[in-house]
């Protein structure tokens, strides 16, 4: 795993990602599933917002990249573009989701301060996925 960025990168953030979704839960008791909270009680470390659904998000994203790092690296690299394509995608397009935060389109839950957090996990998954390990085109020989 040390000699690829991306297995490094997913195995990292995969772990980080099921360790949100898992204390996510101990701040979302009375919180609907779907939807808007109070934006207050469920908040983890006092700035992100999150639902039960948010976190099964999480936990989904999270055994994703985990298990993406510890198969191989054409694994990896396409689970890092593919997942940071899809954040900055929501990174971008929650600042508009969660304009009216207490809307029904806001499913997920999510605040500015996530919007933030998402396109910074884009930004660091796209450029390694897209980076590293170039000589990596998807060939049977790189599970190293």
């Amino acid at each position: 795993m040390g000699s690829s960025p991306n297995r490094l990168l997913a195995t990292i953030f995969g772990a980080v990602y099921l360790l949100v979704g898992l204390i996510g839960f101990f701040w979302t008791s009375g919180v609907p599933f779907a939807g808007p909270g109070n934006g207050s009680s469920n908040l983890i470390l006092g700035i992100f917002e999150v639902n039960p659904l948010h976190n099964v998000a999480h936990l989904l994203i999270g055994a994703a990249l985990l298990i993406a790092g510890t198969s191989n690296v054409s694994a990896a690299k396409a689970t890092n573009t593919t997942i940071g394509a899809a954040y900055l995608l929501l990174g971008i397009v929650g600042f508009f989701l969660s304009a009216n935060h207490s809307s029904a389109i806001n499913f997920l839950s999510l605040n500015v301060p996530d919007h933030f957090l998402h396109l910074a996990s884009a930004i660091v998954l796209l450029a390694v996925g897209l980076g590293a390990d170039r000589a990596v085109r998807g060939s049977r020989a790189a599970t190293v």
